[in-house]
């Protein structure tokens, strides 16, 4: 063989070895940041994922009747056929109210360190009580509530069955935790970057792969790491340049709201990365519908950097690779009304 071409064959095989080099530093990396959904729901402190449990608390999350009106359910925000949220900027409650903040996804926010944007609610069935009272949501209260379910005797036999130990099963408390079970089953394993983590460099092509390191390498991870991407820790909306008065209004302060500590102002959460490419509109505000206009709005407001298209078109396809198998659930059948349901209240006058 000539040495002109053995030259090239030894160039070829060179540059093969250091980009198998690079790919396995960039997986070891990558494991060593975020780790895969777990392929079977999340257990959870406290609270026993029984067969039982998990169906109650599947009829609770699709229940209009926990609402004044009987027409909101935990569905109507959190739509389990749309991504896990309401595909609106911001949620629309009780008296068509509009309210202040983007629905978050329920799709893993089981591995959330903590609950809504500003992580008022430690956990799922924390998180559940608050919209059933809220006004601009569901507009109940929890003696409501109970009086609603216990006049459905199904509702009563469910609740026994799903809390045996309890002699009055029947509580605002053990509604919370029913809804909290079926929701740790919301998860989304098997996503391409799943895949890659545990090991199957094919999972990600080239450009995925590029938008990986990325992500990575410029400082998104800083905030979005772990399981879900992000959802760990608080910070900033406009660490190094405040972003404009439509993404991030001068009225919402985050979780000062729930600290009252003057450094938490304009504080929120570290948006949950994983399905992003189902749950437009973005950020709190629900500003932004484009994908890649949030990225380059994080580049600038959260980086100091301009990203270039090129680099913002790779971020964009490797957050592609995080959707995940979406569950697939089937509408309860819900118990019919009695004489002693309480009556709707009328949305309007």
């Amino acid at each position: 063989m000539k040495p002109q071409r053995l030259a090239q064959l030894g160039l070829m095989l060179a540059m093969g070895l250091t980009t198998s080099a690079q790919g396995a530093d960039l997986m070891t990396r990558a494991q060593q940041t975020f780790d895969p959904v777990p392929q079977y729901p999340a257990s959870l402190d406290g609270n026993e994922l029984t067969e039982a449990k998990v169906a109650l608390g599947k009829m609770l999350f699709f229940e209009p009747r926990l609402s004044a009106s009987h027409l909101i359910s935990c569905n109507t925000c959190h739509n389990v056929g749309m991504g896990g949220h309401d595909y609106l900027p911001t949620s629309i409650g009780h008296g068509w109210q509009k309210g202040p903040r983007n629905s978050p996804t329920v799709f893993n926010a089981v591995f959330n360190a903590a609950q809504f944007w500003d992580g008022r609610a430690a956990d799922l069935a924390e998180q559940a009580k608050g919209p059933v009272q809220a006004g601009v949501e569901m507009s109940s209260t929890p003696e409501r509530v109970v009086a609603t379910l216990n006049s459905m005797p199904e509702y009563q036999q469910r609740f026994e069955d799903a809390f045996p130990g309890d002699q009055a099963p029947v509580t605002f408390d053990n509604m919370a935790t029913a809804i909290e079970a079926f929701e740790a089953t919301l998860t989304t394993p098997n996503a391409r970057f799943d895949q890659y983590l545990r090991g199957d460099p094919s999972a990600l092509n080239e450009q995925e792969q590029e938008g990986l390191a990325l992500f990575m390498d410029r400082g998104c991870a800083a905030c979005h790491d772990g399981v879900n991407l992000g959802g760990q820790s608080y910070f900033p909306f406009g660490l190094v340049t405040k972003p404009g008065g439509d993404i991030l209004p001068q009225g919402d302060k985050g979780r000062f709201a729930v600290t009252e500590t003057a450094s938490d102002e304009y504080v929120f959460r570290a948006a949950p990365l994983r399905n992003i490419a189902l749950t437009a509109p973005y950020f709190h505000s629900g500003a932004v519908w484009d994908l890649e206009e949030a990225v380059s709005v994080m580049g600038t407001a959260q980086l100091g950097t301009k990203l270039e298209p090129n680099e913002v078109e790779a971020i964009v396809a490797f957050l592609g690779t995080l959707t995940g198998d979406v569950p697939k659930i089937e509408y309860p059948v819900l118990p019919v009304s009695t004489d002693t349901t309480p009556k709707p209240d009328p949305m309007v006058p």
